[in-house]
Protein backbone atom coordinates (compact mmCIF):
# COMPACT_ATOMS: atom_id res chain seq x y z
CA UNK A 1 0.00 0.00 0.00
CA UNK A 2 1.51 3.34 -1.25
CA UNK A 3 1.33 6.73 0.40
CA UNK A 4 -2.06 7.41 -1.24
CA UNK A 5 -3.54 4.74 0.21
CA UNK A 6 -7.68 5.37 -0.19
CA UNK A 7 -8.06 5.41 3.64
CA UNK A 8 -6.55 8.61 3.84
CA UNK A 9 -9.11 10.55 6.49
CA UNK A 10 -6.81 13.06 7.54
CA UNK A 11 -8.91 16.22 5.21
CA UNK A 12 -11.13 18.58 7.11
CA UNK A 13 -14.19 18.13 5.32
CA UNK A 14 -16.70 20.66 4.26
CA UNK A 15 -16.21 23.30 6.50
CA UNK A 16 -12.74 23.57 7.56
CA UNK A 17 -11.34 25.80 10.42
CA UNK A 18 -9.09 27.86 8.29
CA UNK A 19 -11.86 28.55 5.25
CA UNK A 20 -12.78 31.91 5.11
CA UNK A 21 -16.40 33.37 5.59
CA UNK A 22 -16.65 33.70 1.78
CA UNK A 23 -15.53 30.25 0.96
CA UNK A 24 -17.48 29.19 3.80
CA UNK A 25 -20.84 30.91 2.09
CA UNK A 26 -19.58 29.42 -0.85
CA UNK A 27 -19.37 25.87 0.25
CA UNK A 28 -22.87 26.03 1.88
CA UNK A 29 -24.35 27.39 -1.19
CA UNK A 30 -22.52 24.45 -3.35
CA UNK A 31 -24.10 21.77 -1.03
CA UNK A 32 -27.72 23.44 -1.74
CA UNK A 33 -27.42 22.45 -5.57
CA UNK A 34 -28.95 19.38 -7.13
CA UNK A 35 -25.45 18.05 -7.69
CA UNK A 36 -24.08 16.40 -4.31
CA UNK A 37 -20.79 18.35 -3.69
CA UNK A 38 -18.41 17.34 -0.90
CA UNK A 39 -15.18 19.30 0.28
CA UNK A 40 -11.74 18.58 1.33
CA UNK A 41 -9.29 21.08 2.44
CA UNK A 42 -5.98 19.34 2.73
CA UNK A 43 -4.43 22.96 4.00
CA UNK A 44 -1.54 22.92 1.56
CA UNK A 45 1.21 24.64 3.02
CA UNK A 46 0.87 28.04 1.90
CA UNK A 47 3.80 29.33 -0.44
CA UNK A 48 6.42 31.54 1.39
CA UNK A 49 6.11 34.15 -1.63
CA UNK A 50 9.02 36.65 0.33
CA UNK A 51 11.71 34.08 0.98
CA UNK A 52 10.69 32.25 -2.91
CA UNK A 53 11.31 36.27 -4.35
CA UNK A 54 14.16 36.60 -2.45
CA UNK A 55 16.30 33.89 -3.30
CA UNK A 56 15.30 34.03 -6.90
CA UNK A 57 16.26 37.36 -7.47
CA UNK A 58 19.79 36.56 -5.09
CA UNK A 59 20.55 34.23 -7.76
CA UNK A 60 23.65 34.74 -10.45
CA UNK A 61 20.95 33.91 -13.06
CA UNK A 62 17.51 35.92 -11.56
CA UNK A 63 14.44 33.66 -11.87
CA UNK A 64 10.84 33.49 -10.02
CA UNK A 65 8.27 31.05 -9.96
CA UNK A 66 5.58 30.84 -12.44
CA UNK A 67 2.89 30.65 -9.58
CA UNK A 68 3.71 34.54 -9.04
CA UNK A 69 1.36 35.17 -11.47
CA UNK A 70 -1.81 33.99 -10.90
CA UNK A 71 -3.03 37.04 -8.43
CA UNK A 72 -6.17 37.96 -9.58
CA UNK A 73 -4.77 40.31 -12.17
CA UNK A 74 -2.84 37.91 -13.32
CA UNK A 75 -5.87 35.02 -14.09
CA UNK A 76 -7.74 38.04 -15.78
CA UNK A 77 -4.66 38.41 -17.84
CA UNK A 78 -4.51 34.68 -18.40
CA UNK A 79 -7.89 34.25 -19.67
CA UNK A 80 -7.55 37.08 -22.04
CA UNK A 81 -4.65 35.23 -23.12
CA UNK A 82 -6.39 32.33 -24.08
CA UNK A 83 -9.14 34.30 -26.14
CA UNK A 84 -6.40 35.58 -28.44
CA UNK A 85 -5.96 34.03 -32.03
CA UNK A 86 -1.98 33.49 -31.28
CA UNK A 87 -2.34 31.86 -28.92
CA UNK A 88 -3.75 28.10 -29.80
CA UNK A 89 -3.29 25.35 -27.22
CA UNK A 90 -6.66 26.11 -25.36
CA UNK A 91 -8.66 26.30 -28.70
CA UNK A 92 -6.40 23.45 -30.48
CA UNK A 93 -7.04 20.87 -27.00
CA UNK A 94 -11.17 21.78 -26.92
CA UNK A 95 -11.20 21.29 -30.23
CA UNK A 96 -9.66 17.31 -30.02
CA UNK A 97 -12.10 16.88 -27.16
CA UNK A 98 -14.83 17.42 -28.60
CA UNK A 99 -13.99 15.18 -31.62
CA UNK A 100 -12.63 12.31 -29.91
CA UNK A 101 -14.64 12.47 -26.66
CA UNK A 102 -16.41 9.36 -27.42
CA UNK A 103 -13.36 7.25 -27.83
CA UNK A 104 -11.33 8.32 -25.30
CA UNK A 105 -14.41 7.91 -22.82
CA UNK A 106 -14.23 3.76 -24.68
CA UNK A 107 -10.87 3.80 -23.29
CA UNK A 108 -10.89 5.62 -19.95
CA UNK A 109 -14.16 3.95 -19.02
CA UNK A 110 -17.45 5.62 -18.15
CA UNK A 111 -19.20 5.77 -14.97
CA UNK A 112 -15.97 5.70 -12.83
CA UNK A 113 -14.12 8.27 -10.73
CA UNK A 114 -12.60 11.08 -12.97
CA UNK A 115 -9.76 13.74 -10.65
CA UNK A 116 -9.11 16.65 -12.12
CA UNK A 117 -5.24 17.97 -11.86
CA UNK A 118 -5.76 21.60 -11.71
CA UNK A 119 -9.56 22.93 -12.06
CA UNK A 120 -9.24 24.80 -15.40
CA UNK A 121 -11.27 25.42 -18.20
CA UNK A 122 -14.96 24.63 -18.00
CA UNK A 123 -15.50 24.22 -21.66
CA UNK A 124 -12.57 21.44 -21.23
CA UNK A 125 -14.20 19.49 -18.46
CA UNK A 126 -17.71 20.22 -19.29
CA UNK A 127 -16.58 18.30 -22.79
CA UNK A 128 -14.95 15.45 -20.79
CA UNK A 129 -17.77 14.96 -18.36
CA UNK A 130 -20.37 14.90 -21.08
CA UNK A 131 -18.27 11.87 -22.61
CA UNK A 132 -17.32 10.18 -19.87
CA UNK A 133 -20.59 10.20 -17.37
CA UNK A 134 -18.26 9.45 -14.43
CA UNK A 135 -19.92 8.37 -10.98
CA UNK A 136 -17.71 10.53 -9.12
CA UNK A 137 -15.64 13.97 -10.19
CA UNK A 138 -13.22 15.31 -8.18
CA UNK A 139 -11.42 18.61 -8.76
CA UNK A 140 -7.83 18.98 -7.16
CA UNK A 141 -6.81 22.38 -6.86
CA UNK A 142 -4.67 24.45 -4.48
CA UNK A 143 -7.12 27.61 -4.69
CA UNK A 144 -10.18 26.90 -2.33
CA UNK A 145 -11.98 29.86 -3.43
CA UNK A 146 -11.81 29.23 -7.29
CA UNK A 147 -12.23 25.53 -6.60
CA UNK A 148 -15.51 25.96 -4.44
CA UNK A 149 -16.42 28.36 -7.41
CA UNK A 150 -15.78 26.05 -10.15
CA UNK A 151 -17.25 23.03 -8.43
CA UNK A 152 -21.14 25.00 -7.56
CA UNK A 153 -20.72 25.78 -11.70
CA UNK A 154 -20.50 22.60 -12.58
CA UNK A 155 -23.27 21.42 -10.38
CA UNK A 156 -25.44 23.42 -11.62
CA UNK A 157 -24.45 21.98 -15.11
CA UNK A 158 -25.05 18.35 -14.28
CA UNK A 159 -27.08 18.01 -11.46
CA UNK A 160 -26.65 14.62 -10.97
CA UNK A 161 -23.24 14.41 -10.74
CA UNK A 162 -21.21 13.44 -7.32
CA UNK A 163 -18.92 16.17 -6.46
CA UNK A 164 -15.65 16.08 -4.34
CA UNK A 165 -13.79 18.71 -4.61
CA UNK A 166 -10.10 18.15 -2.96
CA UNK A 167 -7.94 21.47 -1.82
CA UNK A 168 -4.31 20.30 -2.42
CA UNK A 169 -1.18 21.23 -4.38
CA UNK A 170 -0.80 18.28 -6.53
CA UNK A 171 2.82 19.97 -7.26
CA UNK A 172 3.90 17.73 -4.35
CA UNK A 173 2.93 14.71 -2.61
CA UNK A 174 -1.10 15.03 -1.94
CA UNK A 175 -3.16 13.41 -0.69
CA UNK A 176 -7.19 12.60 -2.05
CA UNK A 177 -10.30 11.70 -0.15
CA UNK A 178 -10.62 8.10 -2.30
CA UNK A 179 -12.72 5.16 -1.13
CA UNK A 180 -11.60 1.64 -0.31
CA UNK A 181 -13.69 0.24 -3.17
CA UNK A 182 -13.06 2.62 -5.36
CA UNK A 183 -10.84 0.30 -7.79
CA UNK A 184 -11.61 2.27 -11.12
CA UNK A 185 -9.48 5.72 -11.15
CA UNK A 186 -9.39 7.95 -14.30
CA UNK A 187 -6.95 11.23 -14.12
CA UNK A 188 -7.65 14.23 -16.16
CA UNK A 189 -4.24 16.55 -16.76
CA UNK A 190 -5.32 19.27 -19.38
CA UNK A 191 -3.59 22.71 -20.94
CA UNK A 192 -0.19 20.94 -20.98
CA UNK A 193 0.56 21.74 -17.48
CA UNK A 194 2.94 19.35 -17.21
CA UNK A 195 5.47 21.48 -19.79
CA UNK A 196 5.84 23.92 -16.69
CA UNK A 197 8.01 21.43 -14.98
CA UNK A 198 11.54 20.39 -15.83
CA UNK A 199 11.58 16.96 -17.08
CA UNK A 200 12.86 15.26 -14.18
CA UNK A 201 10.02 17.17 -11.81
CA UNK A 202 7.64 16.31 -14.70
CA UNK A 203 8.59 12.53 -14.00
CA UNK A 204 8.34 12.60 -10.85
CA UNK A 205 5.00 14.28 -10.56
CA UNK A 206 3.98 11.80 -13.07
CA UNK A 207 5.36 8.57 -10.97
CA UNK A 208 3.16 10.17 -7.83
CA UNK A 209 -0.17 10.54 -10.33
CA UNK A 210 1.02 6.27 -11.32
CA UNK A 211 0.99 5.97 -7.42
CA UNK A 212 -1.92 7.67 -6.79
CA UNK A 213 -4.21 5.68 -9.92
CA UNK A 214 -2.98 2.21 -8.91
CA UNK A 215 -2.17 -0.87 -11.74
CA UNK A 216 -4.48 -0.36 -14.56
CA UNK A 217 -5.96 2.85 -13.91
CA UNK A 218 -5.62 5.66 -16.72
CA UNK A 219 -4.97 9.45 -17.00
CA UNK A 220 -5.83 12.02 -20.15
CA UNK A 221 -3.45 14.41 -20.20
CA UNK A 222 -2.58 17.46 -23.01
CA UNK A 223 0.76 18.27 -24.22
CA UNK A 224 1.96 20.44 -26.14
CA UNK A 225 3.78 19.95 -29.17
CA UNK A 226 6.87 20.73 -30.60
CA UNK A 227 6.54 23.83 -34.16
CA UNK A 228 7.42 26.30 -35.93
CA UNK A 229 9.07 28.62 -33.74
CA UNK A 230 7.28 31.69 -35.55
CA UNK A 231 4.11 29.89 -33.93
CA UNK A 232 5.95 29.39 -30.66
CA UNK A 233 7.22 32.83 -30.10
CA UNK A 234 3.89 34.51 -31.68
CA UNK A 235 1.87 32.53 -28.83
CA UNK A 236 3.84 33.66 -26.02
CA UNK A 237 4.17 37.76 -27.43
CA UNK A 238 1.01 38.09 -28.80
CA UNK A 239 0.92 41.54 -31.07
CA UNK A 240 -1.77 43.24 -28.81
CA UNK A 241 0.87 42.67 -25.48
CA UNK A 242 -0.89 41.05 -23.44
CA UNK A 243 1.38 38.37 -22.65
CA UNK A 244 3.54 40.93 -22.34
CA UNK A 245 1.65 42.59 -19.43
CA UNK A 246 0.87 39.61 -17.84
CA UNK A 247 4.79 38.70 -16.95
CA UNK A 248 5.06 42.31 -15.92
CA UNK A 249 2.12 41.77 -13.37
CA UNK A 250 4.51 39.75 -11.48
CA UNK A 251 6.48 42.54 -10.56
CA UNK A 252 3.47 44.81 -9.89
CA UNK A 253 2.44 41.77 -7.44
CA UNK A 254 6.05 42.28 -5.82
CA UNK A 255 5.58 45.84 -4.90
CA UNK A 256 2.12 45.43 -3.53
CA UNK A 257 2.75 42.36 -1.36
CA UNK A 258 6.29 42.32 -0.62
CA UNK A 259 7.09 46.44 -0.06
CA UNK A 260 9.01 46.01 -3.94
CA UNK A 261 9.89 49.42 -5.29
CA UNK A 262 10.34 47.56 -9.67
CA UNK A 263 9.60 50.31 -12.22
CA UNK A 264 7.53 47.95 -14.66
CA UNK A 265 8.50 50.42 -17.14
CA UNK A 266 12.35 49.41 -16.41
CA UNK A 267 11.66 46.06 -17.70
CA UNK A 268 10.49 44.35 -20.94
CA UNK A 269 9.33 41.32 -21.62
CA UNK A 270 10.88 38.54 -23.61
CA UNK A 271 9.83 34.81 -24.93
CA UNK A 272 11.65 32.94 -27.30
CA UNK A 273 11.25 29.19 -28.61
CA UNK A 274 15.17 27.19 -26.96
CA UNK A 275 15.17 24.82 -29.18
CA UNK A 276 18.10 23.08 -27.60
CA UNK A 277 16.01 22.15 -25.11
CA UNK A 278 12.63 22.02 -26.97
CA UNK A 279 10.96 24.60 -24.51
CA UNK A 280 9.82 28.46 -24.95
CA UNK A 281 11.44 30.29 -22.39
CA UNK A 282 9.82 33.44 -20.51
CA UNK A 283 12.25 37.11 -19.19
CA UNK A 284 11.67 39.94 -18.22
CA UNK A 285 14.88 41.98 -19.52
CA UNK A 286 15.96 44.89 -17.34
CA UNK A 287 16.54 48.01 -19.83
CA UNK A 288 19.13 50.22 -17.79
CA UNK A 289 21.57 49.24 -15.56
CA UNK A 290 19.63 49.57 -12.09
CA UNK A 291 19.11 48.80 -8.36
CA UNK A 292 15.47 47.66 -6.84
CA UNK A 293 14.85 46.98 -3.59
CA UNK A 294 12.19 44.45 -2.39
CA UNK A 295 11.85 43.48 1.33
CA UNK A 296 14.57 45.49 2.81
CA UNK A 297 16.73 43.78 0.43
CA UNK A 298 18.77 45.57 -2.52
CA UNK A 299 19.31 43.80 -5.89
CA UNK A 300 21.60 44.94 -8.58
CA UNK A 301 20.46 44.76 -12.92
CA UNK A 302 22.91 45.23 -15.32
CA UNK A 303 21.29 46.27 -18.58
CA UNK A 304 19.77 43.46 -20.83
CA UNK A 305 19.78 41.07 -17.50
CA UNK A 306 16.99 39.03 -16.91
CA UNK A 307 14.48 37.32 -14.63
CA UNK A 308 14.03 34.23 -15.59
CA UNK A 309 9.88 33.52 -15.07
CA UNK A 310 8.62 30.38 -16.81
CA UNK A 311 9.81 27.38 -18.92
CA UNK A 312 6.95 25.82 -21.39
CA UNK A 313 8.34 22.21 -22.69
CA UNK A 314 7.07 21.47 -25.62
CA UNK A 315 7.44 17.57 -25.82
CA UNK A 316 7.45 15.10 -29.47
CA UNK A 317 5.26 12.09 -29.20
CA UNK A 318 8.00 9.47 -28.75
CA UNK A 319 9.72 12.03 -26.73
CA UNK A 320 6.67 11.96 -23.99
CA UNK A 321 5.85 8.76 -24.35
CA UNK A 322 9.39 7.83 -22.82
CA UNK A 323 8.87 10.39 -20.25
CA UNK A 324 5.66 9.13 -19.23
CA UNK A 325 7.55 5.28 -19.12
CA UNK A 326 10.13 6.56 -17.04
CA UNK A 327 6.91 7.31 -14.50
CA UNK A 328 5.22 4.28 -14.89
CA UNK A 329 2.47 4.37 -17.61
CA UNK A 330 2.44 2.61 -20.77
CA UNK A 331 0.52 4.67 -23.56
CA UNK A 332 -2.64 3.31 -25.36
CA UNK A 333 -3.65 6.19 -27.66
CA UNK A 334 -2.67 10.10 -28.95
CA UNK A 335 -5.10 12.48 -30.38
CA UNK A 336 -3.81 15.12 -32.50
CA UNK A 337 -5.37 17.86 -34.64
CA UNK A 338 -4.78 18.46 -38.13
CA UNK A 339 -2.10 20.95 -38.15
CA UNK A 340 -0.29 18.94 -35.69
CA UNK A 341 0.04 21.06 -32.93
CA UNK A 342 -1.34 19.75 -29.75
CA UNK A 343 -1.38 16.18 -28.13
CA UNK A 344 -4.04 14.20 -26.06
CA UNK A 345 -2.98 11.39 -24.54
CA UNK A 346 -4.35 8.59 -22.86
CA UNK A 347 -1.72 6.33 -20.80
CA UNK A 348 -2.28 3.72 -18.44
CA UNK A 349 -0.55 2.53 -15.22
CA UNK A 350 1.46 -0.87 -15.95
CA UNK A 351 1.22 -3.23 -13.54
CA UNK A 352 5.08 -2.37 -12.13
CA UNK A 353 5.43 0.93 -12.32
CA UNK A 354 8.33 2.54 -12.31
CA UNK A 355 7.56 6.47 -10.77
CA UNK A 356 8.86 7.60 -7.20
Amino acid sequence: MTQFSALQRSATELFPQETTDREAASARRSLQTPGSIRFFDYRPTPADVRAEVLEGLGLPAKRLSPKLFYDQRGSQLFDAITELPEYYPTRTEIGILREYGSQMADLLGRDNVLIELGSGSSLKIQTLLAALQPSVYMPVDISKEHLLESAHALAERFPDLSIRAACADYSAPFKLPLEPDWTDLAAFFPGSSIGNFDPEEARRLLGRVAGLLGAGGRLLIGVDLPKDPAILNAAYDDAQGITAAFNLNLLTRINRELDGHFDPNAFRHRAFFNIERSRVEMHLVSRIEQQVEVAGERFDFRAGETIHTENSYKYGIDTFHRLAGAAGFVAEKVWTDEQGLFSVHCLRVGEERSGS
